[in-house]
Order: structure tokens, then C-alpha cells, then sequence
């Protein structure tokens, strides 16, 4: 163990919320770097708990006072205690040794009982098309469109619900994924299904946008600095969200009420239920009809580099895993038993 003092952090230094005023305690500087190396809102929200954790777990003692025994001890009680998955402890390793390096300058050296730990390979869940099919009649209104789309067009729940009116491109029939997973844009096609149903919707969306001034609703919030080189930009139609939520919110900065987009949780939920009254017989979520756009896709013949495209991955190696879930049983072969 260290033989430096013992130093506390106290609770007020580790409150879950951001105090941009308090720039010196822990997670405000944790939280300062992040944003400096452009990390995303929910990587930075995971690696603040996880630190959080880290200092509880250890009585509040500061992480100067601690080092490499101290990180061990931890993953260690994640992985034998919280029995949490290979990917949830890795998480808490680069969150905790982030830290370290860029906040606290402390480089940490090695010990084997920090080693990443290994990732078990597993099979996404793929609904067939029918599955998908009951999926979908099960479900009304907003939902459903956001559904077809995730299955239409290999959409995450978050890109599919920060969509803006300018993303989408009916006469091209493509939508434009932007700053998706990793911060990176791309083109997806938009199911010519939807078509009708989205022109409905938007025009819908049109007349409340501009209903809502009178209701003393500003327009939806623009990423980045946008806001800044762009300053009446909000005020466009353009740059509105595709889903917007039912209930505006007051924006901190400004004390502006603005309309975000949908949560993802009401999609998450309509779908879960939709799935459960069907009766199918699998964990269908949202980003199962993603992995069912992938294998549908490569079923009908589609090259993998063209769905590893779509998805937006950044290695073909991720995407080679539809190849093992394709509907042609186990490994591509035909059971012996059907030749009997």
C-alpha cells in the first residue's frame, strides 16, 4: 500500500451533476479534460460514475493517495462481487486509468491484475421478417415510424431520434446520419415504405414548429458552437428535430424553453411491449432491428463491405459477425437429421 497520507474527498466533490463554477474538484477537472479531448455526453457521464465508484469504494480516500493495488482491488471486487461483464469492467479500467493520465498526470504502471479483460464473443439477436413484421403492426403512431426506420435503415435509437428535417432526403431516399457512433457521418438508405407516413408526420411537426413561438418555445438547440456561428438558426425549419418530445424543456445556459427530441426510452419501451404481445420467443429490442437490417441485408446478397458501410463501422471484423447468424443453420450447413 502507498505510505503517502491519507487524503478524503469529500461527497460535495463528487456530486453526479456538473458545477462548471467549481473547476478544482475531482469530477470537475475529470469532466474538463474529457470535454477538451472531445469525448461524447454518455462517455463522459460513464467515466465521472465510474470514478465516483472507484472513491467510494476505497472510503473517499483521494486517487493521489492510491495507485496500482488499489485500481486491482477494485476491478477485482466488479468482476468477483458485481460479477459485471468483460466490457463493463474494461469500461472502469479506462475510465480510472483516464483519470490518472490526463487529470492527475500520474502515469500507472503495470500490473497483471489490471490487464484488460477479455471480451467473450456473442451473437447478436436477429429477428426474422416476419418476427419484424408482427413487431411493427403491433405498434401505432410515432413509434412505429421510428421502428421502420431503425429496421429500414440500420439506425441506432440515438441516431434515429436526433434526426433533423435537413438529414432527411425523400427525393435522393437517403437519410444522413450525422457525428453518429465515434462522431462520424454517413449515408443510409430511407425505406420507400415510410414515405408516405413521414411526409404526414413532418408536415404534423411543421405546424406545431411554428405554432410555437406564440407559446413562448424557441427551436430546438443546435450542436457544438453552432449556436454561436449560426445565431437564428434555431429558428429554421431545417434545423428542427424529426421526433420532436411532447413537452419542451428550459434550456440552463439561457433559461430558453426549447423542444429536444424524443427520449429513447419511450421507443425502447413501445418496442419492448410490441415484442412481448406478439409472443415472440426472443429479447427483441431496438438494436435488435438493426442487427436484423444487417442479416436480412446479407442474406439477399449484399456485399459486407457495403453493410459495414451502412452500419458504420469502423472495422470490417465487427461486421463479419452477421455472417454467423445468417438463416441457414449452424455454420451454413444443412443438419444431417433433414437427410434422413
Amino acid at each position: 500500500m502507498s505510505s503517502q497520507p491519507i487524503v478524503r474527498v469529500p461527497l460535495s466533490h463528487l456530486g453526479p451533476d456538473p458545477e462548471p463554477e467549481r473547476r478544482f474538484r475531482l469530477l470537475e477537472r475529470l469532466r474538463h479534460r474529457l470535454r477538451t479531448r472531445h469525448y461524447s455526453e454518455k462517455t463522459e457521464k460513464a467515466y465521472c460514475g465510474w470514478v465516483r465508484r472507484f472513491v467510494l469504494f476505497h472510503d473517499q480516500r483521494h486517487p493521489n493517495t492510491m495507485g496500482e493495488p488499489e485500481i486491482a482491488e477494485f476491478l477485482t471486487h466488479l468482476a468477483n462481487e458485481k460479477n459485471v461483464s468483460a466490457q463493463t469492467q474494461n469500461q472502469a479500467l479506462h475510465a480510472i486509468l483516464f483519470l490518472y493520465r490526463h487529470v492527475l498526470a500520474r502515469p500507472i504502471g503495470f500490473v497483471p491484475e489490471i490487464a484488460p479483460a477479455r471480451r467473450p464473443r456473442r451473437l447478436p439477436v436477429v429477428l426474422s421478417q416476419a418476427e419484424v413484421r408482427m413487431i411493427l403492426e403491433g405498434m401505432r403512431g410515432v413509434p412505429r415510424l421510428c421502428a421502420t426506420l431503425m429496421y429500414g435503415s440500420g439506425l441506432r435509437v440515438s441516431e434515429c431520434l436526433s434526426l433533423r428535417v435537413k438529414d432527411v432526403d425523400f427525393d435522393r431516399r437517403e437519410i444522413l446520419v450525422r457525428a453518429g457512433k465515434g462522431d462520424k457521418d454517413r449515408r443510409v438508405p430511407l425505406p420507400a415504405t415510410v414515405i408516405p407516413a413521414l411526409r404526414v408526420h413532418l408536415e404534423r411537426v411543421r405546424q406545431q414548429f411554428f405554432r410555437d413561438p406564440a407559446r413562448g418555445i424557441s427551436g430546438a438547440a443546435l450542436p457544438g458552437a453552432l449556436g454561436r456561428k449560426l445565431p437564428n438558426a434555431d429558428r429554421e425549419w431545417i434545423w428542427q428535430f424529426v421526433f420532436p418530445a411532447t413537452r419542451p424543456f428550459k434550456e440552463k445556459s439561457t433559461g430558453l424553453l426549447r423542444r429536444h427530441h424524443l427520449h429513447h426510452t419511450v421507443i425502447q419501451r413501445a418496442v419492448t411491449e410490441a415484442a412481448r404481445s406478439t409472443g415472440i420467443a426472443k429479447r427483441a429490442t431496438c438494436h435488435s432491428l438493426r442487427h436484423s437490417f444487417a442479416t436480412h441485408l446479407l442474406e439477399a446478397g449484399a456485399d459486407i463491405r457495403t453493410i459495414q458501410e451502412l452500419l458504420g463501422h469502423s472495422s470490417v471484423q465487427t461486421t463479419m459477425v452477421y455472417t454467423h447468424v445468417l438463416n441457414r443453420g449452424g455454420m451454413g450447413v444443412q443438419s444431417p437429421a433433414d437427410r434422413l
